[in-house]
């Protein structure tokens, strides 16, 4: 949670800097965001190469493990698209893009606003890439709070499908409490492999 809203808290000093003017030149006319899309796709790869536990998690995935995750994309990814019938300003593929962030808000919306600014122009990427930051925050916000009545009402599966790409790492310990450590393994697995298909479901939306 704290995370969350510190994340937030950044992004509304950075629209006040870039809107105020008070933004080094150097910073808004290169590419900086860029490179820092670069950083994070490092990061993303680096946290993942040197997770400890990553060996015996390959070493132990059973098939029906593979259908926890499945059901996250796939649920996100159905109701993202029943939602653009009713969003008539952003088109199927946005709205699928946007959810294809599945809460990992920092890498899925600097990634749409620097895919989409070719074929939709500056403003409107930046517009849908603030979308998919808030969105995709919001979603990690709901994981966090609501994890006990999702354990609750819809089954030990449920805090973990909510959680999406943050269940091996931000929502892990809330879903750990509320689920038990038995279900540590099944959210680390389901969060490496939500969190791989994040950059590649963001790309090819954003493509289309």
């Amino acid at each position: 949670m704290t995370g969350s809203l510190i994340v937030v808290g950044f992004f509304v000093l950075g629209c006040i800097l870039g809107w105020t003017g008070y933004l080094p030149t150097w910073i808004t006319a290169s590419d900086l965001s860029t490179y820092v899309l670069y950083l994070l796709m490092f990061q993303v790869g680096m946290n993942i190469g040197s997770d400890k536990k990553l060996k015996d998690i390959l070493h132990s995935i059973r098939p029906q493990l593979l259908l926890v995750p499945l059901a996250t994309l796939s649920g996100t990814l159905l109701f993202s698209a029943l939602i653009s019938l009713v969003i008539s300003h952003w088109s199927l593929f946005d709205c699928l893009a946007v959810g294809s962030g599945f809460a990992y808000y920092s890498l899925s919306s600097i990634l749409i606003t620097q895919l989409k600014e070719p074929s939709i122009g500056m403003q409107a990427a930046a517009e849908l890439g603030t979308i998919a930051l808030m969105a995709n925050i919001i979603r990690e916000i709901f994981a966090l709070l609501g994890a006990p009545l999702f354990a609750k009402y819809f089954g030990k599966l449920a805090p973990i499908c909510a959680g999406g790409a943050t269940t091996m790492d931000t929502t892990l310990p809330i879903i750990t409490r509320t689920c038990g450590n038995d279900w540590v393994f099944v959210s680390i697995l389901h969060g490496i492999l939500v969190d791989l298909s994040v950059p590649f479901l963001v790309a090819f939306f954003c493509g289309k």
